[in-house]
């Protein structure tokens, strides 16, 4: 009875007699008692973890069986694999990842029966990073779990306790019986842990090798278009390589330069993980394109995509190559860029985020009808329409589109397409001549490729 008063004083329902409820610092010495109480309260905490209806919110309870530690990993290891429901399942993660226990008290639950402990221990440990070293040999089976999602947890785990892993790694790279999937998965995170200056020499010959292997009959795939980029007219990727100040050219398949494009664009990392390393296609039907930050303006405080920085780059690149493009565009679709330069000189420039600054007549490459920022619906288009009903406000917005003949959304890549190559429309009729690179910047010089494991 004791326990339950603490838990329905912690929820501010008041005494038993149900008299005005407690205050805050009742409320506290509430929550000090019960963690006091160790194992005794566990169970009912648990109770309460699972019951939308208790006396108390449910991350309460998780936040308290936190810090009660070592007494409640036990029994939450075996909520874990008892969850009956989704709901249920995060909670029981959410406390569980943050006991406040050292992490070698997690050792036993990585080698626990269901696969779904074993996957939230590796996962809980992520938030430990290079505190969890200790179960780097218990986590290393893991790599060869029979359950994907266990494999994905321990990589994740082990890329976390850079770098002091990366030995253990390489030995289980080399280690007599070791299974293809946990050599593959400890090549992974070794990549993610430090890039190829993480890898020995025999598994960088192996990577080139495959790479070789798998380019040689590779078909171009789409590719999911989230940064800006550079069209060339031109097949001379030597040309375009000291046109953009680029060295150490490692050739890639285009799935790669296009998985390490999408990597670095995302890169959340302080330092030079946006900006150290390009991706220089092959030529594709006579266009060279070039993905990434190859210049110095990427450390500019406008990110390098002013409008004047775009029309210097343009022209100059022009002047070389007689037709020299740029596009911009986000993942979402939501901005959309482009600019054209011919024999040094721009002749057009557009950008849906500052239309006023445009440069040069309408291009007939450009969409029919309004450009992006011209869009404007009547007014009280929408009114009756309920704007947190995402599927009849979309309908509502399709219908007046319609109606009101206003254009949808213009990508960048739909301009591409009609001007020189679409990144998103690559497929097995584009006629690929060369070979596809990764090469290095400035900032790629001096620091190297960023750390990230990459699609081959």
């Amino acid at each position: 009875m004791e326990i339950q008063r603490l838990i329905r004083l912690i929820g501010l329902i008041g005494d038993e007699a149900g008299d005005t409820p407690f205050t805050a610092p009742e409320r506290e010495t509430a929550r000090r008692a019960l963690i006091d109480r160790g194992a005794e309260a566990v169970p009912p905490l648990l109770a309460v973890l699972w019951d939308d209806h208790g006396p108390l919110e449910w991350f309460e309870a998780a936040w308290l069986l936190r810090r009660i530690g070592a007494p409640a990993l036990g029994p939450l290891t075996a909520a874990l694999a008892a969850a009956p429901s989704h709901v249920a399942l995060v909670r029981a993660r959410w406390a569980f990842a943050g006991l406040d226990v050292p992490a070698a008290a997690f050792g036993p639950a990585l080698r626990h029966p269901h696969p779904r402990v074993r996957e939230t221990t590796a996962w809980a440990l992520q938030r430990r990073g290079a505190k969890a070293l200790c179960l780097v040999p218990a986590l290393l089976p893991l790599l060869d779990d029979p359950d994907h999602g266990v494999r994905v947890s321990a990589g994740g785990a082990l890329r976390t306790m850079s770098p002091g892993v990366v030995g253990p790694l390489r030995r289980a790279r080399r280690t007599p019986g070791s299974s293809a999937r946990l050599r593959r998965g400890a090549l992974a995170a070794l990549a993610a842990v430090g890039g190829p200056a993480a890898l020995d020499e025999r598994d960088i010959a192996a990577v080139r090798r495959l790479i070789a292997v798998r380019a040689r009959d590779e078909v171009p795939e789409p590719i999911r278009v989230c940064a800006p980029w550079f069209a060339l007219r031109t097949a001379d990727q030597d040309a375009v390589l000291a046109a953009f100040g680029l060295s150490a050219p490692e050739p890639v398949t285009m799935r790669l330069g296009a998985s390490a494009w999408q990597h670095d664009a995302h890169a959340a990392r302080p330092g030079h993980g946006a900006c150290s390393r390009v991706y220089v296609s092959p030529a594709l039907d006579g266009w060279t394109l070039v993905f990434g930050s190859p210049f110095q303006d990427a450390h500019r405080a406008d990110g390098g995509i002013s409008g004047p920085v775009i029309r210097r780059r343009c022209a100059e690149l022009s002047r070389r190559f007689g037709e020299a493009h740029w596009y911009g565009m986000r993942c979402a679709g939501e901005w959309a860029a482009w600019c054209f330069g011919e024999r040094g000189a721009i002749v057009r420039h557009y950008d849906a985020a500052d239309p006023e600054r445009a440069s040069g007549p309408p291009h007939p490459w450009e969409p029919p009808g309004p450009l992006p920022h011209e869009a404007d619906f009547p007014q009280g288009s929408f009114d009756g329409i309920d704007a947190s009903d995402a599927e009849a406000f979309l309908a509502s917005y399709e219908e007046v589109r319609r109606e009101t003949g206003i254009p949808g959304p213009y990508p960048a890549t739909d301009v591409a397409a009609r001007a020189s190559v679409s990144p998103a429309a690559l497929g097995p009729r584009t006629r690929v001549t060369g070979r596809a690179v990764l090469a290095l910047t400035a900032c790629g010089r001096a620091h190297g490729h960023p750390p990230g494991a990459l699609r081959i």
